[in-house]
């Protein structure tokens, strides 16, 4: 399995590159995130996925998906006739985007939660933004350079307000990337 995965991106002149960034699914991925993807030509998917079925959902025709492996994506809590798409899943992943590199952790490597931040600066110092999951919290961190994103949980499982993502808006001249966090209401589970 190599360890690393890599996605290369380039769009034409005159078109605006839209990558949606997800983390923290545990199997589940919120219908109502799963459309907006679909308005995105990258999906990102920063760990504990849980299921084959999470990332289908993500890849579609014309879309790429880059996806890394989080502590609970594990044989045990996956159907065992994934274990070998399992296995393929990286423990980190870089994209090369227009205007910057974008690179995936999920963060649970990370044992002293006041140094997260800095220790993903020093980890990737030539990212123009490092996306971990892990937490189930909603952060972007634009106090110095790479930028830190975490797009919070996008399933069902403590999503402390509501499932959520975040998109990455890159304009055409690759000068400018958007960073937008959007959260819906949490969905209460059903009675039986």
């Amino acid at each position: 399995m190599t360890p690393i995965a890599h996605v290369d991106d380039a769009p034409g002149p005159d078109t605006r590159l839209r990558v949606a960034i997800v983390s923290d699914t545990h199997g589940h991925l919120d219908p109502r995130i799963a459309k907006v993807v679909e308005r995105c030509r990258i999906a990102v998917h920063a760990g504990d996925i849980g299921s084959g079925a999470v990332l289908d959902a993500l890849a579609r025709p014309g879309r790429q998906v880059a996806a890394v492996r989080g502590n609970n994506d594990i044989a045990s809590k996956w159907d065992p006739g994934e274990y070998r798409r399992l296995e393929q899943l990286p423990w980190e992943a870089e994209l090369s985007l227009p205007g910057g590199r974008l690179a995936v952790i999920h963060g649970h490597q990370i044992t002293r939660v006041e140094r997260r931040h800095g220790w993903l600066r020093e980890r990737y110092p030539d990212a123009r933004v490092v996306v971990y999951g892990h937490t189930h919290r909603r952060c972007i961190d634009r106090g110095a350079r790479p930028w830190i994103v975490n797009p919070g949980a996008a399933g069902r499982d403590r999503t402390f307000g509501g499932p959520s993502l975040v998109v990455i808006d890159v304009d055409a001249d690759a000068a400018r990337w958007r960073l937008r966090t959007m959260c819906f209401e949490r969905v209460a589970p059903r009675r039986r």
